[in-house]
């Protein structure tokens, strides 16, 4: 546990970078052998726009990063947060703020974004991506990647985790995130066991039809159980999926960067009244 914890505490950039790069070229390999959708569009256009975003991604949480370097600092000097305060083994340690890091900074943070109007105004982007594959992973407005940031720096002081527990946070999120995105075919079999502790793309998908409730639903990034306790867990045949959002459904509003960009200040739009009839 201390080897693993020394790279983490000392992880190289090329190697978050490979973690970035390694992931999305494994994935999207994988959904040309085995896609779920087999659909015709302009599969270069669509990565090329969701690369933007995640270069902007990249961009917001390298110009930010030296607050989580400081933070993390903080509450490890200080013995400040939940992991710093209760005493447990350094493996403990590691899977408790793994899973709290996950509660707050990614799966409360996502459930935020649906229920505040404003945050929802950034994160609708992410949402209006029609072809849901690996690469809509880090499709997030530079604003939003500024609102996850926030909600991750309050976790560091909650959880008390140090530089090392995030790191392992960031890499878990980030492959995770990949892989239930991405358009593939999985065995029944092992999807459910899987989803056992983490999501999987059977689970998240209903997370990205244009409707709801179903979209209100299925918030978890890594652990799955997040959703079963607090009762927003949700499972639907996923081939009679509509990808979307029922706000912004035409071509160019969710194929041009500059209009995505535009999208969080052109004021809320409401959303069309839900077919109580319709089911998955």
């Amino acid at each position: 546990m201390e080897t693993i914890i020394q790279y983490f505490s000392e992880m190289p950039v090329p190697h978050r970078s490979f973690l970035l790069v390694g992931g999305l070229a494994l994935f999207f390999i994988i959904e040309q052998a085995a896609p779920l959708f087999k659909i015709n569009y302009n599969r270069a256009k669509h990565t090329g726009l969701n690369l933007f975003f995640t270069l902007t991604t990249v961009i917001v949480n390298f110009v930010m990063a030296f607050i989580l370097v400081h933070s993390c600092a903080w509450v490890t000097e200080n013995e400040f947060g939940i992991i710093q305060w209760i005493p447990m083994p350094l493996i403990a340690k590691a899977i408790v703020g793994l899973m709290l890091m996950d509660l707050i900074a990614a799966w409360f943070a996502h459930w935020v974004e649906h229920h505040v109007k404003w945050m929802w105004q950034f994160h609708v982007v992410h949402h209006t991506d029609q072809h849901v594959d690996t690469t809509t992973a880090n499709r997030h407005h530079p604003g939003e990647s500024v609102i996850r940031f926030i909600f991750t720096t309050a976790a560091i002081f909650i959880v008390g985790a140090p530089i090392w527990l995030i790191f392992i946070y960031q890499s878990a999120s980030l492959v995770l995130t990949q892989f239930n995105h991405s358009n593939i075919k999985m065995p029944t079999w092992l999807d459910r066991s899987l989803e056992l502790v983490f999501c999987t793309p059977n689970m998240h998908r209903v997370h990205h039809h244009y409707r709801q409730p179903y979209s209100d639903t299925n918030y978890g990034n890594i652990f799955s159980f997040w959703d079963k306790i607090f009762g927003t867990y949700s499972r639907v045949d996923n081939k009679k999926l509509l990808y979307g959002v029922d706000t912004y459904m035409e071509g160019k509003e969710h194929k041009s960067i500059v209009e995505l960009l535009k999208i969080p200040f052109l004021g809320y739009r409401q959303p069309v009244e839900y077919d109580k009839e319709e089911v998955l």
